[in-house]
């Protein structure tokens, strides 16, 4: 339950600086996507059903709070949790280089599957205009990704959360 408590705060927080923020940025690629970041953390450190859960949760709130296809993102996110869960297990280690590594990987995932989904499928062109702003975006989401890290790492230890994995 604490794990769930945790996350759904970050959740709520990430989510509405990543709604309130785009508004003050020229451009919305510049915000990094913090709630995808938290999905990544889940997937390193934590191996259970609540956080597989919690992930889905994590991905279908971003779903909401956007206003794109419902359940996309919830998609996307729980399948980020598994890959992030399997790196971590098949690696036995998670550092934090690793979680940079995963989370840029990760916004990738993310943004093609949601360009895909909303491309015109008969222009294959747009995918290619939009890569740009995907690395721009994966590239500063991974440089937040340590300060996000270990702020969420603070929050478990202060609630008394075991965690696994992202030795600094």
């Amino acid at each position: 339950m604490r794990l769930i408590g945790v996350f759904s705060i970050a959740t709520l927080i990430a989510l509405a600086l990543q709604t309130t923020f785009t508004r003050l940025l020229p451009f919305d690629v510049l915000m990094p996507n913090l709630a995808l970041v938290l999905a990544v953390n889940l997937g390193l450190r934590y191996y259970s059903a609540a956080a597989a859960l919690m992930a889905f949760g994590i991905g279908y709130a971003t779903d909401t709070f956007s206003g794109g296809q419902l359940g996309l993102n919830a998609l996307l996110f729980i399948l980020v949790f598994i890959l992030t869960s399997g790196l971590s297990r098949s690696l036995l280690s998670s550092t934090a280089v690793i979680g940079v590594i995963a989370v840029f990987g990760a916004v990738i995932f993310i943004d093609l599957g949601n360009a895909v989904a909303a491309a015109d499928w008969g222009r294959s062109e747009s995918l290619g205009l939009a890569m740009p702003a995907i690395l721009i975006q994966a590239a500063i989401t991974a440089l937040c990704a340590p300060a996000v890290f270990a702020v969420m790492a603070g929050a478990a230890r202060s609630v008394g959360l075991r965690q696994r994995g992202l030795r600094e």
